[in-house]
């Protein structure tokens, strides 16, 4: 009988589970609140474990064809000028830019465009009731559907509302950044760098290229209240202006686009739970994992799901499979979770005499990069790196 796996989430991990499973032979269902696929967001890259993921699911030319075109990362001074630059190096060795470098949305896109012949989308849905039957998992949408699955995935996001009804209590460490995303429209004097400026006060200001013909933008800045994240557009807006009003460089620029520029606002967090599935229910990425910043977050889920899939498929019992999974998953996910508020502050200094030291070692670190021809040894290195990822049986009607 063919077994079947119900997704809550259609981001990156969702898709990316339905696309395994689904090669596997498994009939897969995911739900997704949203009326659509979500456009918002900015870069993620793909390096390290997630690499070969990537290339074992087939979609390694895809992915590359939709990349962003970013040559490099530049840290740029008040008026534009240049303080250090890290090109793109090919293969192994990324710097701040990976090799491949894709939107968000563009890799959300791929996977749903490989998966919706074989597994069924349903938009504008989202559970609201779960009943383990130690056999199978019986779940209740909002429009009062019932479906009968072998397991039950969770792939939403750090906040995730389904997360409770499985495990409720996860501990969220709020990390005290808060990031606006906005996508501006291109002007003659962007190209390929990803500019970074650093503003005194903890703020920083990303210039990025896409590969939409636009430019993503985001504000970053420190601080400990709680719950912007939670606050209604206008009052984001708000806010931002006021944090950035003297932020200079290109922040003029990116308030002046707020009242009408696509956004998405988030304030970074880490979850941690001491198990990561409740019977025939498992939880995914960032439901499960949640990282926070420095581009691990998409890495992880393609792994989660790769390693998630593989196990399923080749265990006759699911719940055993979920144990591995979560067995083999843990130690990674631990390292990935080493990010501190501290390194956060690093990059974004409080005083102007900490953003001088900013600048100077960037200064430093940037002439070394180029006379070794990338990244010395360990400097961008993340826990993806490390990953040594089982070997599963491919499926025939993978990719």
């Amino acid at each position: 009988m063919t077994r079947h796996a119900l997704i809550s989430g259609a981001s990156v991990a969702g898709p990316a589970v339905a696309h395994e499973l689904a090669a596997h032979g498994w009939r897969t269902t995911v739900v997704e609140r949203a009326p659509q696929l979500r456009d918002e967001g900015q870069n993620v890259d793909v390096r390290g474990a997630a690499r070969e993921v990537v290339r074992r699911m087939g979609i390694d030319d895809a992915v590359r064809e939709a990349g962003t075109g970013e040559v490099g990362l530049r840290f740029v001074d008040d008026s534009g000028g240049v303080v250090a630059e890290f090109p793109v190096n090919e293969g192994d060795a990324d710097g701040p830019t990976a090799e491949l470098e894709i939107l968000r949305g563009e890799m959300s896109r791929i996977l749903h465009d490989r998966t919706r012949d074989r597994t069924e989308y349903r938009f504008g849905e989202q559970i609201t009731g779960l009943t383990d039957h130690g056999d199978h998992v019986t779940a209740t949408l909002d429009s009062g559907e019932v479906i009968d699955a072998d397991v039950v995935v969770v792939a939403e996001g750090t906040r995730s509302r389904t997360r409770e009804m499985v495990l409720p209590g996860a501990e969220i460490t709020e990390l005290g950044m808060h990031l606006a995303y906005l996508t501006l429209p291109r002007t003659a004097d962007d190209d390929r760098w990803w500019r970074w400026h650093s503003a005194a006060r903890c703020r920083s200001v990303s210039i990025r290229p896409d590969n939409r013909g636009t430019t993503r933008a985001f504000l970053a800045f420190l601080s400990d209240v709680r719950g912007l994240d939670r606050l209604d557009r206008d009052d984001q807006v708000m806010i931002l202006r006021r944090t950035f009003a003297d932020a200079g460089w290109q922040a003029p620029r990116v308030l002046d686009a707020l009242d009408d520029a696509p956004m998405y606002f988030d304030s970074v967090a880490q979850v941690r739970l001491p198990r990561w599935s409740n019977g025939g229910t498992v939880l995914l990425g960032d439901a499960a994992w949640s990282s926070g910043p420095f581009g691990t977050g998409t890495g992880m889920a393609l792994i989660g799901a790769h390693v998630l899939a593989g196990e399923l498929a080749t265990r006759d019992d699911p719940r055993a499979a979920l144990a591995r999974y979560e067995e083999l998953m843990r130690p990674w996910v631990t390292k990935a979770q080493g990010i501190r508020p501290s390194m956060l502050r690093v990059m974004n200094p409080r005083t102007r005499a900490g953003r001088s030291v900013q600048r100077t070692a960037l200064g430093v670190v940037g002439s070394l990069y180029r006379r070794v021809g990338g990244p010395p040894a360990g400097l961008v290195r993340t826990p993806l790196d490390t990953i040594e990822l089982p070997d599963y049986p491919v499926a025939a009607s993978a990719g």
